[in-house]
C-alpha cells in the first residue's frame, strides 16, 4: 500500500539535494489525515536537520488539488465518541489539531527555503500547509478558500491571523462566504507570491535540479526566487473577481457592526454577478454561530503573534467539538449529504456576543497549560 505522504530527495548541480515531500492521497483530494500530518512533520524535521537538503518542495497528487482540507471523519467520529460533553474528553480532537497546528507553525518558521506548489484546490488544512511556505506558487488552476462557514466550524489552521491581516473587511468576507480565490486574486492580496502554469511543474523541477545551491538561506532564497521568475512569465494581467469587486467589499464587510455586515452580505445573494452571488448565498446557507464566531475571533487575534494565534485557535477548535455546529455542519455535508443541517443558533441574530464567549472557555484542567505553550518560545519538536 502506498504511502499517503510520499518523500524524494534528488539530486542538484552542486552534490545538494533539493527534497520534494508529496500528499498522496488524491481520491480525498489529498485531505490531510492524522498520519499525514505525523509524516509530514517528522519528515521536515530531519530534512531541516540535514545540510545536505538545500530546500524543500511541496506538492499534491494528481491534477485536482493541492489539499482540500483536514481529516473531518476523524473528527466527526471523535465527536461522536465523546459523551462526557467535556472539550477535553474529546481525545482525538486533541491529537489532531495539537499535531496539525505544530506542522503549520513549523512551516512558518523553517530554516531553508520552502516551496508551496499551490495547484488546484487549496482549501482548509491547505491553506495551513501554505500559508507559511517561503515560496508560494498558484496555477491557472488554483481555487483558494477557506469554506469553514459551511460546516460549522471556523477559518483555523493560522487562518484566523493571515485574514485578520488582510485590509479591513477583506478578511472577514472570505470567513463569513467561503469565497474562492484564482490566481490573480491570491497574488494581489500576497497569498500567493508567484503564479505558473500547472504545466511547468516539471520544468520547476528541471530548472531546480540543475542549478548550484548553498549552504547559505538567503543565497538560495534568492536562487529560487530566480528561478520562479524566470518560469512566470507576463501572464495576462485580468484582475479577478475580488479585484474587481474590492472597494465594494470593503464597504460592505468593515468595522465592528456584525448585523450590518450580515445583512451586507446576504444581500449579495441578489447580486447579478455570479461570483457574488454564490458568496452570498453560501453565507445564507452557512452556520450563523461559525459567522460570529469567526467574527469574534478576526477581531481578537488581530494584534497577537503567530504562536499565540494557534494557542487561541487550539481553544476554540476543541470547544467546537462540544458547542456550536461542527458535528451537525460535517453530519449534513459528509456523512450523510443531505444538505440541510439545523443549525443552532438559527438565526444571525441569536449568535450573539453573549453566545459566542463560551468557545474561548480553557477547556484544560486548571493545573495545566496550553498544549501548544512552548510553540515560538524553543525550537519545534
Amino acid at each position: 500500500m502506498n504511502s499517503p505522504v510520499l518523500f524524494e530527495e534528488l539530486d542538484t548541480a552542486d552534490g545538494r539535494k533539493v527534497a520534494v515531500a508529496t500528499l498522496n492521497a488524491p481520491q480525498t483530494l489529498n485531505g490531510l489525515s492524522l498520519d499525514m500530518c505525523k509524516l509530514l512533520a517528522s519528515q521536515l524535521r530531519q530534512w531541516e536537520d540535514d545540510t545536505q537538503i538545500a530546500l524543500v518542495l511541496l506538492r499534491g497528487a494528481g491534477e485536482k488539488a493541492f489539499c482540500a482540507g483536514g481529516d473531518l471523519h476523524g473528527i466527526y467520529q471523535g465527536m461522536k465518541d465523546n459523551s462526557s460533553g467535556q472539550a477535553w474528553d474529546n481525545t482525538y480532537a486533541r491529537e489532531f489539531f495539537d499535531v496539525e497546528y505544530r506542522l503549520d507553525y513549523h512551516i512558518h518558521t523553517y530554516s531553508k527555503p520552502l516551496l508551496c506548489w499551490g495547484n488546484g484546490i487549496v482549501m482548509g488544512g491547505g491553506v495551513g500547509l501554505m500559508m507559511g511556505a517561503s515560496h508560494r506558487v498558484a496555477t491557472q488552476t488554483t481555487r483558494f478558500a477557506m469554506p469553514e462557514i459551511s460546516i460549522g466550524l471556523f477559518p483555523d489552521v493560522g487562518g484566523t491571523w493571515m485574514l485578520a491581516r488582510l485590509p479591513g473587511g477583506i478578511g472577514l468576507f472570505l470567513a463569513l462566504t467561503g469565497a474562492q480565490l484564482g490566481a490573480a486574486d491570491c497574488t494581489m492580496l500576497g497569498l500567493a507570491d508567484y503564479t505558473l502554469a500547472a504545466e511547468e511543474w516539471d520544468a520547476l523541477l528541471a530548472a531546480i535540479q540543475t542549478s548550484s545551491w548553498s549552504a547559505e538561506r538567503t543565497q538560495n532564497d534568492v536562487l529560487l526566487r530566480n528561478v520562479l521568475l524566470g518560469l512566470q512569465g507576463t501572464g495576462s494581467g485580468q484582475p479577478g473577481p475580488l479585484s474587481t469587486h474590492y472597494d465594494l467589499i470593503r464597504q460592505s464587510c468593515d468595522g465592528a457592526d456584525f448585523a450590518r455586515i450580515c445583512e451586507n452580505i446576504a444581500g449579495l445573494a441578489q447580486s447579478d454577478d455570479p461570483w457574488l452571488k454564490r458568496a452570498g448565498a453560501t453565507f445564507v446557507a452557512g452556520s450563523p454561530g461559525s459567522a460570529r464566531l469567526s467574527f469574534e475571533l478576526l477581531r481578537r487575534v488581530r494584534l497577537m503573534s503567530l504562536a499565540d494565534v494557534f494557542r487561541q485557535e487550539y481553544i476554540v477548535s476543541l470547544q467546537c467539538g462540544v458547542h456550536g455546529d461542527l458535528q451537525e455542519g460535517i453530519r449534513a455535508l459528509i456523512i450523510d449529504k443531505d444538505k440541510q443541517p439545523k443549525w443552532s443558533p438559527a438565526t444571525h441574530d441569536a449568535a450573539t456576543d453573549a453566545w459566542v464567549q463560551r468557545f474561548f472557555a480553557i477547556p484544560w484542567p486548571a493545573h495545566e497549560a496550553n498544549p501548544l505553550a512552548d510553540l515560538g518560545r524553543q525550537a519545534t519538536t
